[in-house]
């Protein structure tokens, strides 16, 4: 059976989707997807041993200058690639009108989120079958239910499986461990001041465990080198490509995170990972694996959702500190054996 996928973005979410691809290979071996996804995140699908073709799109590019992307034939050349296969089945993972629209023309039925299940309702009436799947669930076992049901298995009690194989994502030259500090993300009120990665780095430091720092753009290596400034044991990386940063994560004793997607890659490789949210929740879209410890801010506008009001006031470096020193203990294979008590702990301090 050939399946064709659309989960185009953003990083988080087509990590998110991993499981379910997991879940319908187990269920049917012989099952092969074809994935579309969003040019710069296009490493990813590849690296999941049930999917064969990744099929870039560059909407978010595209939709910049549409006559362009019609003239220069960008558009005509996705539509022919996509149709070129004859598919079984297509699922539009996303449930938006820009990722329901990608499914027109097709001669297989389209199976979606139903209207009150889509993010987007509208989305629904792009899909031959309209799946419902209930609101208020973590983003992975909604997609789960909604592979499931397309495609006509039982879903499976346990807890999602990537099928991501850290070891072959790791480089070899890493020799001494590290934690890694995922500090980039794109609004501003996700992110953890400055100074608090400062203060993390020194008393990691002084313990003397290695830090490395990862950037993608100018403020964030700025950002990088003001944090790692005069340390002798934090090391700022230089610039790499998702596939350079995904090597770096799988090779770390744990990492920490504000809310980004990188944060959910460490997720998927389970590597053990401290994530800092402060406008958002964890609930719905938090990482999703084994090792995982979720720290929320509690300042006045905390959860709230704002891209810009600052919110993280209440949470620290030692408390941060706290809840990664049981990582740092032991390997990602059970690592999550002490998450609880650890959440347990900081909840009794007020700090969940």
């Amino acid at each position: 059976m050939r399946v064709l996928l659309i989960k185009t973005s953003s990083l988080g979410d087509v990590i998110h989707t991993l499981p379910a691809l997991t879940d319908a290979m187990r269920a049917n071996p012989k099952i092969r997807f074809d994935w579309v996804v969003e040019e710069g995140f296009a490493e990813i699908p590849r690296w999941h041993p049930a999917v064969d073709q990744v099929i870039p799109v560059a909407i978010r590019r595209w939709r910049k200058n549409l006559l362009q992307t019609w003239r220069n034939g960008e558009w005509h050349a996705f539509k022919q690639r996509i149709h070129q296969q004859e598919y079984d089945l297509v699922i539009d993972a996303q449930g938006l009108l820009k990722s329901a629209w990608l499914t027109r023309g097709f001669k297989a039925p389209v199976a979606g989120f139903n209207g009150k299940s889509a993010r987007e309702p509208l989305a629904s009436f792009f899909y031959d079958r309209k799946i419902a799947v209930a609101q208020g669930q973590h983003a992975v076992e909604r997609t789960r239910q909604l592979f499931s049901q397309a495609l006509g298995y039982s879903l499976p009690l346990e807890m999602g499986a990537y099928s991501l194989h850290r070891e072959r994502l790791a480089t070899t030259e890493q020799h001494a461990p590290y934690v890694l500090f995922l500090h980039g993300t794109t609004w501003p009120s996700k992110h953890w001041p400055q100074a608090e990665w400062r203060a993390l780095a020194q008393q990691l430091s002084a313990e003397n465990i290695a830090v490395r720092i990862p950037w993608g753009n100018a403020s964030e290596e700025a950002r990088a080198h003001a944090i790692a400034d005069g340390l002798s044991n934090v090391q700022v990386l230089p610039r790499l490509n998702l596939s350079g940063v995904a090597a770096q994560i799988a090779g770390a004793q744990a990492c920490v995170a504000v809310d980004t997607g990188l944060g959910h890659l460490a997720a998927a490789l389970d590597v053990p990972c401290v994530s800092l949210y402060g406008p958002t929740l964890p609930g719905r879209v938090g990482a999703y694996g084994q090792g995982q410890v979720h720290l929320c801010a509690s300042g006045p506008n905390a959860g709230l959702g704002d891209r810009q009001l600052p919110c993280f006031d209440s949470l620290h470096a030692e408390q941060v500190l706290i809840a990664l020193q049981p990582l740092l203990a032991m390997n990602a294979g059970i690592a999550q054996a002490v998450v609880h008590s650890t959440e347990q702990a900081l909840a009794d301090e007020g700090t969940l």
